[in-house]
């Protein structure tokens, strides 16, 4: 049995916002609800609601910038920068600006629907 996994299909989560989504590795993917890896492109100007999510979530900027605001601290981050928000903090994550950014975020315990709290 084989001790390690290659990912060549990752699951396209479907988004209405125009955000791509590929999750690597993480419950939509592999039924992994311990961790997710998710590559992420979000598209100029484009923002979520605030949430609380139950588990950290890691970034790390590949391209581009992206906006935190966390507790009411307003946080930007450019390209090679990474950032832990750690779990029940309230957060929004946006990308005001007008180039697409690109990044990885990794959940521990895995993203889930479940798990984020988001805002109505």
């Amino acid at each position: 049995m084989k001790k390690y996994t290659v990912q060549q299909s990752p699951f396209v989560v479907p988004t209405t916002d125009g955000k791509l989504i590929e999750e690597h590795f993480g419950n939509a993917s592999d039924n992994n609800s311990q961790i997710s890896i998710a590559h992420m492109i979000a598209p100029p100007k484009w923002n979520e609601p605030f949430q609380t999510p139950e588990f950290d979530e890691y970034t790390y900027i590949i391209k581009g910038k992206k906006q935190f605001i966390i507790e009411g601290d307003v946080v930007v981050l450019e390209a090679g920068q990474s950032i832990k928000i750690e779990k029940h903090a309230r957060v929004q994550y946006s990308n005001p600006f007008d180039e697409p950014c690109e990044y990885i975020s990794v959940c521990t315990p895995a993203f889930s629907i479940d798990l984020v709290n988001r805002e109505e």
